[in-house]
This record gives structure tokens, C-alpha cells and sequence, in this order.
């Protein structure tokens, strides 16, 4: 017969009640300390202090990392000059054609293995330290989500959607040393500065919210957070109770996990919270082996906790406090935690019938076969056989192929990118139907598609332009102390190169200019430039001097700390690929290599190569880039301009075009139709979009798309034409895939039309109205094409050239 001991006590409590409550725990067999048995549930008395329900918000922009500078310069720019043209000067006139690539493996096959390109240098060390990682093959993210855990003093959230993580280190009401887990829902948003404006400029979601915390009794004050096994999707966070010691917790965090999963290694579970417990309810077991508790929180939500033991028996656990729930000995196997909004029954059930099961880590395979391709994410699983559950995000359900998976009605809130759906299945392809695959560098519109040829005065206007921009020092314009700003400079000749060779025709124009260019081009592919660049090993990646030099992290946008790196790099990979386009006999060894290698480091598509992380910036979970690198944040990674994210996936689809690399080409069509999904769902919005709130789409961008907030702004100023035009910039072929021109037309209505556009000042003019030609080509080239064009209205990485020959490419001139 089972032996048991039934403890029975009576809490007297003091606060809006004088009721005692009943508590009974149930203490199973010494042999068995860890049998379950079903009683009801277990009522807590209230908390002697307030539950912590409220958390914290920042509603300043943090500035660390994020320094407040215009994306381009200032100085004007003389246009009276005209080219001089050599009679001995000249290129062959060859019309690009565009191709529409079949690769069954686009990202199986590195696009290198060696070392960078040698012009480029090597150092072991790097300002940030690679705080608490261990046991880690392959060159870490640095601008994955999991950052926080590895950078500072590594208590800032992670959020992997829909829930967020955070290491307690002692803080809160409960004082835990464990892992703390939050989900926020909509009403708990803040709103401002002012709650009640349509739209309001922010919503931020709170964080320090201690709903559940994993523990154990062992981890105290001597607790110390490590990281093994970082993909570009997942990575293991790992609690020992001191220095040198052997995991006591393990947290496999993996994007979208239906549930936050801790594996416990022979320590004792202790459960807190900080928002207190209100009800403890054990359950029938919902398969062999799995035990169950329902947990009711002061706050009114419901969570579910599932432990699976190594052994095979269940986990008891006894709720001796409001804050916490313990178990009675040590235990080997995982606990896992789900919340069930509503307590709905249905979502319950399926919680349960996935339960024991979690992902460990994810495999990235995609296929392109002309203008339709796919990409499949593919879950390694771990725990028992149930179905394996994880959450989509809003893109994700839009695209996705349903006949390997079952799409559930369980929903979930997320921080910044809708409602989360829960999707049971091993893996997921998701399918992108309409491939940008006829974009080429001419102007393109889904109408007409690309425009090769101008008319006559199409044709004289862009020219009279070309040779005045074309005459301008473009080796001092290039030749600055940033990599981004460079790269600008760069590209904006290359296009005006392009416009005048091929939309108007002259190959001598275009070949005096290509000879500058080259030459400009040649100081950054020889590593000469004012900050040179150099690969530093410790995190693994290509990134400037200037913060080694000067001490100084926010130096060129934070590119040391691999801040904007897909933003920086776009340009020069699209200068490179115009220069290839036009001379194929510039695609020398190195200067190949080495725009290869600037692609590795932002864009690397394989697990294969030793010295870059796959997929620094592009985040195939979220859809888009994270730009922010080596700083913790408060709030999470952060993108503030989508177009430049565009930009680097149409220059690497262009880049591969030229040289060749079919499955390079593949991949920037395909993610720029990922791009394109995902900025109509969370950085462009239409008047019909639901993933943000109500209350803000009227703002039509997102600004700062963060992952915790949304910010309808900028770092570097206010302005409307700021916060829309870094949306914007730069626009080139491929910003008519990517802005649709429903959303054009609703944004410049709402912010620049009946002559508000006139009254910006400075380049910010030109974008606006390069973005017009989006939707009214004939209002652009008009605004363009005067005798008396200030130049001012050009910002550092745009040219008439290329804005007259768009404008006109597009049905704007006569």
C-alpha cells in the first residue's frame, strides 16, 4: 500500500480578506519523492505586496550604438561642369538581359570556404567580449536575437516570439536566479506621448514582467548564464549554480517554440513569480510519462506546466508561497511552460497533445525554379513523439504549404508583429509565388516591366545630366571615412553610369565615367581607403578600423560592432555588379573575392563556411533584417529603414547575375519576395493592415520596427520626410516590387501631396519625389527636369542622371 503524509494548513493572511485558505500538499514516498497524484486544485493565499504586473517601458530611443546622423551628407555638389569625353574612350553597348534561374539547393553550397580576400587584414581581438559563450563551433550572430543573453550584464530580454525570456539575476519581487518567461498582451501596451492621438508615435510593450521563472533551488547569487550550440535560428542558454560548473538548467530557445522548455540536469525545480500564484492545479497526465499542472496567476492568466522525467516518473510540485511552487528532490528532465489566453479548453487540449516535444534547433533548404521558389524551415526535435508545436507569424501563415502540417487555433500576441498562430509540425515550406526574376538595373514597373529604351528627349535630357554628374570628382566624393557613406557615393555614379550607357545610349560618356569609377572603386578593393577594413576572428566577420582607431563604437553607424553591415556593404556589392556588367574584364580574382567576401559577411547563406555566421542580417524567421549588432538593448534588435534592407538582397541578386552565381541570384529573388511580404505586414502600412494596432497604421511606416516596440521615428530627427524616406531610400528598380503603389499613393496623400512635398528641404526633396515616380512619373521627371535644378535637392548616394532616367523609364517624359 502507498504511504502517504497529508500536510494540512491553515494561512491567515491580511489583506482584503480574513478567510483562511486550505492549503494541502500531498508528500509522496521517500522512494518515490517525485509521484503525482491528483487532488483539485491548490488555492494560495493573496500576496502580502502587490504583484508586479506592470513592468517597465523606455520611451526614449536608446542612443548607444545609434548615433544621430543624416544617412547622407550635406555639401553641395557642383553640376556646371560637362564631361570630356577621349575620342578613344568607349565600351560596347550591350542591353542587360535578365534570367530566370532554376537552383534546387540555394543554400547548400558556401559561396566560399577559404579565408577573406588577402588585400584584407586579419586581428584576433575585438572590443566586446564574447561574455558566457562556450562550446560554440561556427562564428556566432551577432545580430540574432538571442544577442542579449551574450552581451552587458546579459538580463536584457530575448524574444522569441510570441514569448520573451529574461534572466532574473536576483531581481523582482521573487528574488530568483532563474529564467524568467513573459507574454504580453495588447492591453498591456503603452501608448504615446499622447495615449489618446490617431496615430500615436509608439507602442512599447513592458518587459521585467516575471510571470514564470524557471529555477531550481540550487542557483543562487553564485549563478552564472552560458550559451552553447548558436545557430542562426536557435541556441542553448544554460544556468549553472557557479563558474566551471555543469549546466544545472538548460533553455533551448529556438524561434517561434511553442513552449519555453528547461531541461533540468539532478536539480530541484522551484518555480516562481514575480506577478504571484493564485491556484495550482495538478492534472491527469495527458500521455505516458507527462505530467501536468494548470497554474492560475493574480493577474488572471492561465499557463500550463508539463515535466517529463528522465526516468520515466512524474514531477510533484507543491506551491508553498505566492511566489513559489517547488518539488520535493532533485529531478532530471525537462518542464515546460505554455500560456492559454482565456483558459480555452480547445487550445488546452492541444497544448497537451504536443507536450514532451520541442525543437533543439532549425535547418534552413530552399529551391528557386524561375519566378516561383520556396524555402523550408526544418525543426530538430527532441523529447517524446508528440507533435511539435510552434508559432507563426502573420507572413508565415500567408505562405505557407499546408499539406505537411496542421494549423491550430491556438493564438498568441506578439510584441511587435501581430498574432502568432500555432502550427504542429516537423517543418514548414513556405512559398513565394511571384519572384522579382525580371528586375534588372533598368527602371521597372509590374506593369510594363523593365524599360530599355528612352525617347529622343528622354534620351538628350538624361544625357545633359549624365555628363554634368559624370564630370564631378567622384575619387574625393568616395574617398570619406566611412563605409557607408562611400559606398553611396559609389553607387550613385554606377547608376548614372548605367543610365547613360544603356537608357541613353552613349557608351563614350559612359565609359570616361566608368574609368573613374574604377578607379575610385580600386582604393576599397586594394583596402586603401581612409579606415581600412579588416576580419577580426573573434566574432567572425569583415568589419571597419575606425572604432579600433578611435575608441569610439558609435564610429561610421556602429560598423565595428556590426551594426548596418547589410546596409553598408549593398552599395559597393551594387557598384561592383554595374562595373561587372559593364566590363566583364574588371571581374579579376581579387576584385571578385573581395566583394564576395563583403557578401559572406553580411549575407553568408551556408553553415559550411568556417570564417561567417550564416545569415548575419537577414532573418528568415522574421522576414527582413535585424540591423543592430554587437549592443544590448533595452528593447531588442531594431530596423529603421526596410528599402536599404531591399537594397542588399536586389544588389546580391544583381551581383550574382553578372558573375554568374546562379543560386547567389536565386536567393536575392527570393528574398526580396520574403522582403516584400513581410514590409507590407510590418514596415509599410496600408490603411488594411491589422498587425500593428489600430491606432497607429495611420502612420503608414513603422519608423524603428524594434522587437519589443515601434517607434514612428528616426535616430537622427523627426521630421515626416525622415521618418518616410529612410522607408525610401534608395529607390531603384526594385522599390516598385517591394512599394506597391496602393501604399505609395496612401502615403504621400497623407504626408506630401498638395505641395507639402515642395516645402522639404535639403536631398530629403529628391527622395520624395523619386518615391513619386513610384505612382506618377510624369509630377517626378517634371520636378526633375528643369533648366535650373538646385542640387541641393540631391543627397549623397542619388543623381539627376539616374532620377530623370527612372522617372522617364517609367512614363514620365515625353
Amino acid at each position: 500500500m502507498l504511504a502517504l503524509t497529508i500536510l494540512v494548513s491553515f494561512n491567515l493572511y491580511s489583506l482584503a480578506t480574513t478567510t483562511p485558505t486550505l492549503q494541502i500538499a500531498i508528500a509522496p514516498p521517500a522512494s518515490s519523492p517525485n509521484a503525482v497524484l491528483s487532488l483539485g486544485p491548490q488555492s494560495l493565499p493573496s500576496p502580502s505586496e502587490p504583484p508586479m504586473t506592470t513592468g517597465s517601458v523606455v520611451t526614449s530611443l536608446e542612443t548607444s550604438g545609434n548615433p544621430s546622423i543624416e544617412p547622407f551628407p550635406t555639401a553641395l555638389i557642383s553640376t556646371s561642369a560637362s564631361v570630356q569625353v577621349p575620342s578613344t574612350s568607349k565600351i560596347p553597348l550591350v542591353v542587360q538581359a535578365v534570367s530566370n534561374p532554376t537552383v534546387s539547393a540555394i543554400f547548400a553550397k558556401p559561396i566560399s570556404t577559404g579565408p577573406p580576400v588577402n588585400v584584407i587584414g586579419s586581428r584576433p581581438d575585438h572590443p566586446v567580449p564574447r561574455t558566457g559563450l562556450v562550446s560554440q563551433s561556427g562564428k556566432v550572430g551577432t545580430n540574432k536575437f538571442y544577442a542579449n543573453f551574450f552581451l552587458g550584464a546579459q538580463t536584457n530580454p530575448v524574444w522569441t516570439h510570441p514569448y520573451s525570456l529574461q534572466w532574473a539575476k536576483g531581481r523582482g519581487a521573487a528574488g530568483s536566479w532563474g529564467m524568467s518567461i513573459s507574454h504580453i498582451d495588447a492591453k498591456q501596451r503603452t501608448y504615446g506621448p499622447d495615449p489618446s492621438a490617431n496615430p500615436v508615435e509608439y507602442y512599447i510593450n513592458p518587459i521585467n514582467i516575471q510571470s514564470i521563472i524557471l529555477s531550481a533551488t540550487e542557483l543562487s547569487s553564485s549563478a552564472v548564464l552560458t550559451m552553447d550550440s548558436l545557430t542562426a535560428f536557435s541556441a542553448n542558454v544554460n544556468l549553472l549554480t557557479k563558474a566551471g560548473a555543469s549546466p544545472a538548467i538548460t533553455f533551448p530557445m529556438v524561434q517561434g517554440m511553442g513552449f519555453v522548455t528547461g531541461q533540468y540536469k539532478n536539480v530541484t525545480p522551484y518555480i516562481r513569480s514575480s506577478v504571484f500564484f493564485k491556484t495550482l492545479t495538478p492534472l491527469a497526465s495527458p500521455s505516458k510519462g507527462v505530467t501536468k499542472y494548470r497554474i492560475l496567476l493574480q493577474d488572471g492568466n492561465t499557463w500550463l506546466l508539463y515535466a517529463r522525467a528522465d526516468n520515466g516518473t512524474g514531477l510533484s510540485l507543491t506551491a508553498v508561497s505566492s511566489s513559489s511552487i517547488k518539488a520535493p528532490g532533485r529531478f532530471s528532465g525537462t518542464i515546460q511552460i505554455a500560456k492559454n489566453p482565456g483558459a480555452i479548453a480547445g487550445n488546452e487540449i492541444t497544448y497537451d497533445s504536443c507536450a514532451g516535444a520541442y525543437p533543439k534547433t532549425v535547418a534552413l533548404s530552399g529551391s528557386v525554379a524561375g519566378k516561383s521558389g520556396t524555402y523550408t524551415l526544418s525543426w530538430a526535435r527532441a523529447g517524446n513523439t508528440a507533435g511539435l508545436l510552434l508559432f507563426a507569424l502573420p507572413h508565415h501563415v500567408q505562405s505557407l504549404v499546408t499539406s505537411s502540417i496542421k494549423i491550430t487555433s491556438i493564438k498568441l500576441q506578439t510584441t511587435t508583429k501581430g498574432i502568432a498562430t500555432g502550427i504542429i509540425g516537423n517543418s514548414w515550406t513556405l512559398s513565394e509565388p511571384d519572384l522579382p526574376t525580371s528586375i534588372g538595373f533598368a527602371p521597372w514597373d509590374s506593369a510594363i516591366g523593365s524599360t530599355h529604351s528612352l525617347s529622343a528627349t528622354a534620351k538628350n535630357t538624361v544625357l545633359k545630366a549624365g555628363k554634368s554628374d559624370l564630370a564631378q570628382d567622384i575619387n574625393s566624393q568616395t574617398n570619406l571615412d566611412s563605409m557607408y557613406f562611400s559606398g553611396k557615393a559609389l553607387s550613385k555614379f554606377a547608376t548614372a553610369i548605367y543610365a547613360v550607357h544603356d537608357l541613353a545610349g552613349d557608351v563614350n560618356v559612359a565609359s570616361v565615367g566608368l574609368s573613374k569609377l574604377k578607379t575610385a572603386f580600386a582604393r576599397f578593393a586594394s583596402n586603401k581607403q581612409i579606415n581600412p577594413l579588416v576580419y577580426e576572428s573573434q566574432w567572425g566577420g569583415i568589419v571597419s578600423t575606425a572604432a579600433y582607431s578611435t575608441g569610439d563604437p558609435n564610429a561610421d553607424f556602429g560598423n565595428s560592432y556590426y551594426n548596418d553591415h547589410h546596409f553598408h556593404y549593398a552599395y559597393f556589392v551594387h557598384t561592383a555588379s554595374i562595373i561587372a556588367y559593364l566590363d566583364p574584364t574588371w571581374l579579376t580574382a581579387t576584385n571578385k573575392a573581395w566583394v564576395n567576401t563583403l557578401i559572406r559577411d553580411a549575407a553568408n547563406p551556408s553553415v559550411a563556411d568556417p570564417y561567417f555566421p550564416q545569415s548575419r542580417a537577414f532573418d528568415w524567421y522574421h522576414g527582413h533584417s535585424w540591423a543592430k549588432g554587437l549592443f544590448d538593448s533595452f528593447d531588442g534588435k531594431d530596423e529603421e529603414s526596410s528599402s536599404e534592407d531591399t537594397f542588399m538582397s536586389y544588389a546580391m541578386k544583381m551581383w550574382g547575375h553578372v558573375v554568374g552565381d546562379t543560386a547567389m541570384e536565386a536567393r536575392g529573388n527570393l528574398m526580396l519576395a520574403v522582403q516584400k511580404r513581410a514590409l507590407r505586414n510590418y514596415f509599410l502600412l496600408s490603411s488594411t493592415n491589422v498587425n500593428h494596432p489600430a491606432n497607429f497604421i495611420n502612420n503608414k511606416v513603422s519608423g524603428i520596427l524594434f522587437e519589443n516596440k515601434v517607434d514612428h521615428a528616426t535616430y537622427f530627427g523627426a521630421n515626416p520626410e525622415y521618418i518616410q524616406g529612410i522607408h525610401m531610400l534608395p529607390i531603384n528598380p526594385s522599390s516598385a516590387y517591394t512599394r506597391d503603389k496602393a501604399f505609395v499613393k496612401e502615403e504621400w496623400d497623407r504626408y506630401f501631396s498638395n505641395g507639402r512635398a515642395g516645402n522639404v528641404v535639403g536631398g530629403w526633396r529628391g527622395i520624395l519625389y523619386s518615391n513619386l515616380a513610384l505612382i506618377d512619373p510624369k509630377a517626378a521627371f517634371s520636378f526633375f527636369n528643369v533648366t535650373d535644378f538646385d542640387p541641393q535637392y540631391l543627397d549623397g548616394g542619388a543623381s539627376l542622371t539616374w532620377y530623370l532616367a527612372l522617372s522617364a523609364g517609367l512614363g514620365g517624359a515625353p
